[in-house]
């Protein structure tokens, strides 16, 4: 690339990471849900006041947004300035998108920013991983986030796709079930509802994750769904968790954990036999050099950086990072005990592989 082609690319870089961050703005304050419930272009004081924002902010924004091609600008007979989200960007970049959401992903980055930057930048002099609490507010977006992508498909299209349909059976009949890595318990609740016959156990190390679960799960009266503060890399050296779940899921958790085969280990240990483990995890190749194009490796690549890997590091701990790759990942599925883990994509996912191993 030359001098020329390389300023065009910077300038490209400048602009989109403006962009980003004025559309994670637009997304957290619900501006795209409002603007999508107009089927045609309006004034900026319509738009304020449908968002219940300020005007003189949401023109500053628009100007961003415009600019950027995401809104689009007419003049009305007047002269005046108005503005449209058309339906097919809302169909991406609005709450009501579901698993096709992309816009709840552009707080990702400057929320990342706000928690760990510092902690980060040291990491680079000491080596030394970031702990978990440098991260609530990021803990929130991930059960935004896990809201946005498992309210509309765990139910409906994965879980009828795990083991050929076999354990949607199964889990109408009743079976034990362990979320690894459950966070607020999103997962855990939906399958809680849905299946009322089986019983579900999340697991993660945040206490403050743990008591928000346990309360919501209180609040909706889910007597099938219970939460236990546990460090995944410790279940093997408890013995009263040997074979006592049927089906376990790790939902992205794999690629945190400070000791991960130890944490496959656990699973391996707490599955009975016959068990089944889902483990959902980014599509990626282990060697860099598969993965340069991949079209989102600068963004999974930096959310590795910012999160993934200096949490992995806590502790001494392995620091494996978002992008440890299929390959890695079935060669640790493999020495964890687990014999031949099949690899399978997942409908209506493209972020994620489902690795599925039985026991």
């Amino acid at each position: 690339m030359d001098k020329d082609a390389f300023a065009k690319k910077m300038t490209d870089i400048l602009n989109f990471g403006a962009l980003n961050l004025a559309m994670g703005i637009g997304y957290k304050t619900g501006l795209f849900d409002a603007m999508d419930t107009f089927d045609a272009p309006q004034p900026v004081s319509l738009i304020a006041e449908k968002s219940g924002l300020s005007g003189r902010y949401v023109r500053e924004w628009l100007g961003i947004m415009t600019s950027g091609g995401i809104t689009e600008c007419a003049k009305n007979e007047e002269g005046e300035n108005q503005f449209y989200l058309p339906k097919a960007h809302g169909d991406l970049i609005t709450r009501r998108a579901g698993n096709a959401n992309l816009g709840v992903y552009t707080q990702e980055i400057p929320l990342l920013t706000q928690c760990a930057m510092a902690a980060v930048e040291e990491g680079f002099s000491t080596c030394q991983g970031v702990t978990y609490d440098h991260y609530p507010k990021f803990q929130s977006f991930m059960s935004e986030l896990a809201n946005a992508k498992h309210r509309q498909v765990l139910v409906d299209t994965f879980l009828p796709s795990v083991d050929n349909g076999n354990m949607l059976t199964r889990l109408r009949r009743g079976i034990r079930v362990c979320d690894l890595g459950c966070a607020e318990g999103v997962a855990v609740m939906l399958m809680a509802e849905a299946f009322p016959r089986s019983r579900f156990t999340g697991i993660d190390i945040s206490e403050d994750a743990i008591e928000a679960a346990r309360a919501e799960a209180e609040r909706r009266s889910l007597g099938n769904a219970s939460f236990l503060l546990r460090d995944a890399a410790l279940l093997t050296a408890d013995a009263s968790l040997k074979e006592t779940v049927d089906y376990v899921t790790a939902f992205d958790a794999i690629h945190d954990q400070t000791r991960p085969l130890d944490a496959l280990r656990g699973v391996h240990h707490m599955l009975g036999p016959g068990g089944i483990f889902s483990m959902i995890d980014i599509a990626a190749r282990s060697d860099l050099a598969d993965n340069v194009d991949h079209p989102m490796a600068p963004f999974l690549y930096t959310v590795s950086l910012m999160h993934c890997m200096p949490v992995g590091l806590v502790d001494n701990g392995s620091g494996l990072g978002m992008m440890w790759g299929r390959e890695k990942a079935l060669d640790m599925l493999s020495e964890a005990g687990f014999e031949n883990p099949e690899v399978f994509e997942i409908p209506e996912d493209s972020f994620n592989l489902h690795f599925l191993c039985k026991k």
